[in-house]
């Protein structure tokens, strides 16, 4: 199964590179023959370059030349000019990047109402050469950020193509939201503009804040320079640093949180990718998490955040694994997911934990949540044996719970603080096929959503009444 990515975007360029970078050495790290197997063929084409870029893929045998299987979209070209002039170079070529060099002036019409339809044809292109390659493609991701105008509006332009183009491949998005001391005066009217597509468009949403990243980043420095026994971080951690070994004089201040958003990629999507006594497919996560279908923005969370120096972890430790997935320093948005309504969660642990590792924990954890009372049992789980680099195991829980809601009522706030003033207007207003009606739909949709989880929150606490079934007629 493929998983095929579209980084748009300065932001979604810069956490892709990220990605390809930690894909390459986590497969690396096991691949030790150079042989190009299924693990890698999931994310990487091997081709034979003695008959070119477009030459033939070798499908068992030897590593000639990985491709990512990827689109790199950027309306500025200076990100997208870094990764080609970087390490990673030789995993794209010409054929799988699109770039202008003027940029959306953080105007999300700019970005999906000019460049969409001005590149329409040329991503459209480029999309089924692309898919044309994967044997069975199982699902797309988009990685953007909401606050500019190149990631919020072509990156939602390109969902919607998605769309029409292949309906049935499931869309994942993983969607970075600005904070509220953001230096885009725009990104409130971005982020809502692109939260109305997101809403009609996407299988599953995760939203990720800057602000939580920029505080877990912090919290993993103080360690590092705090020296307390124990904390010793190893140094090829994938989460502390872009280049294997602690701070380095060229990295720079988004890098590290970068890394926390590529690692929940890899984890994510390392049962696609590796052997597992209990492996899950990325179209189960949104079967099971999603049960209405605007109701599919899942909270994330990531553990461990830094390695510790012992490699033979205890179970204990195991166990505080499972606890920290729950608790607020973890989320990768501001979020208390424990005492809000769960409607499901899914854990995705990787490493050598057993099956009854993780049903031990689920029955230790489960009454301290709260889940919907129609669907108590509503978890679902995967194992995959191989843990990150650096790593003896880890977790990824994502959750489907009311704790999002207060993100988007602050979202709507600090639109309706500008929209009340029509303050920036103008600049939106002057693109053609930008109306204001566009305004108004998307602060409407983005209210309708806050509504939905408000009757679910609503529903919190009450007796478990379970939905009567029907009577099957004999």
């Amino acid at each position: 199964a493929v998983s095929l990515p579209f980084a748009v975007g300065q932001c979604g360029n810069q956490v892709g590179c990220r990605f390809w970078d930690l894909a390459l050495r986590e497969h690396a790290a096991v691949n030790k023959k150079g042989v190009y197997d299924e693990a890698l063929s999931s994310f990487f084409r091997n081709v034979d370059t003695r008959s070119g870029d477009n030459g033939p893929d070798i499908y068992k045998g030897k590593i000639c030349s990985l491709k990512a299987r990827a689109l790199l979209i950027d309306m500025e070209e200076g990100v997208v000019n870094e990764i080609l002039q970087g390490p990673l170079r030789d995993v794209f070529d010409s054929k799988q990047l699109i770039t202008d060099v003027s940029g959306s002036g953080n105007n999300w019409a700019v970005g999906h109402k000019i460049y969409g339809c001005q590149y329409r044809e040329n991503i459209v292109e480029k999309l089924r050469k692309t898919a044309e390659h994967c044997d069975c493609l199982q699902c797309f991701f988009i990685i953007h950020s909401m606050g500019g105008g190149t990631g919020s509006g072509l990156g939602t332009f390109v969902l919607n193509l998605l769309e029409e183009e292949f309906p049935e491949v499931y869309r994942f998005v993983t969607s970075v939201y600005p904070s509220g001391e953001d230096d885009v005066i725009t990104s409130p009217y971005n982020s809502v503009l692109a939260m109305k597509e997101l809403n009609e468009h996407a299988d599953c949403v995760l939203p990720i804040e800057n602000e939580s990243l920029f505080e877990i980043v912090n919290k993993i420095h103080q360690m590092i320079n705090s020296g307390k026994l124990g904390s010793i971080v190893k140094q090829n951690s994938l989460v502390t640093s872009s280049a294997g070994s602690s701070k380095t004089l060229q990295e720079k201040p988004f890098d590290a949180m970068n890394n926390i958003v590529a690692n929940l990629l890899l984890n994510l999507t390392s049962s696609a990718r590796f052997e597992g006594s209990l492996n899950m497919d990325l179209n189960e996560i949104s079967m099971n998490l999603v049960p209405f279908p605007r109701l599919h923005y899942l909270v994330s969370s990531l553990t461990p955040l830094y390695t510790l120096a012992d490699v033979n972890v205890p179970s204990r430790r195991l166990d505080q694994m499972f606890s920290d997935a729950f608790s607020r320093d973890h989320q990768l948005i501001r979020a208390d997911p424990k005492h809000s309504l769960y409607l499901a969660c899914a854990l995705l642990v990787r490493g050598n934990v057993q099956v009854s590792d993780l049903r031990r924990n689920i029955e230790r954890l489960k009454p301290s949540l709260n889940f919907v009372s129609w669907n108590q049992e509503g978890w679902k789980t995967g194992l995959c044996s191989v843990p990150p680099v650096g790593h003896s195991h880890s977790l990824l829980a994502l959750a489907n719970n009311t704790c999002v809601k207060p993100t988007f009522i602050e979202l709507k706030d600090r639109f309706m603080k500008l929209y009340k003033k029509k303050a920036h207007l103008h600049h939106y207003l002057q693109i053609d096929g930008m109306e204001q009606s566009c305004f108004s739909e998307a602060i409407s949709s983005l209210s309708d959503l806050i509504e939905e989880y408000n009757e679910l929150d609503a529903t919190k606490g009450g007796p478990r009444i379970y939905p009567s079934r029907l009577k099957i007629a004999v």
